[in-house]
């Protein structure tokens, strides 16, 4: 009898896990679909629509000026870009952050990719795309149909860079 019901019970919280897992993707899927909506500000002004960034793949980049991590992985991101540009691979870094700061970085340390300011709510943004923890530096890896294929939480590497390219876009 003891064994029925811890049968049970575990029977139960397996299917307990897989709703929530579920509900969880689905979520997420809802999120997807919503960031193509969204618009973020610019830095010399106007708002970028990510509509503009649908049907090619796009590295999503949240970072932030007071993230030393997010700082050191710009220039390996921007590598990326101006190598992969011409196959059609875009980039986007969403700065987590105030204008101020994040023009004097740029001044100081430009990117050949556009940058977009999501300010703190970015980091809303951010863990609507899975970033559970709301930490930076997070990337999504969009594909060309706009659906999310690779994420990472914390500093890229090269190796990161390298399997993104090979994904079937």
């Amino acid at each position: 009898m003891a064994a029925a019901a811890g049968l049970a019970l575990a029977g139960g919280g397996a299917g307990l896990a897989w709703r929530t897992a579920r509900r969880q993707a689905q979520s997420l899927a809802e999120a997807e679909q919503l960031f193509w909506q969204q618009q973020f500000g610019q830095l010399e002004g106007g708002m970028l629509s990510m509509r503009a960034f649908k049907g090619r793949p796009l590295v999503l980049n949240f970072w932030a000026t007071w993230c030393p991590p997010c700082i050191e992985e710009l220039p390996l991101i921007d590598n990326f870009f101006m190598e992969n540009k011409k196959k059609g691979w875009q980039v986007l870094g969403l700065a987590v952050d105030q204008a101020a700061p994040v023009t004097r970085f740029l001044t100081r340390s430009p990117l050949s990719f556009p940058v977009a300011l999501a300010g703190f709510p970015g980091i809303e943004v951010s863990r609507s795309l899975g970033n559970s923890n709301g930490a930076l530096p997070f990337t999504v890896v969009f594909g060309s149909k706009g659906d999310v294929l690779h994420r990472k939480m914390g500093k890229l590497s090269r190796d990161d860079l390298r399997l993104w390219e090979r994904l079937p876009v």
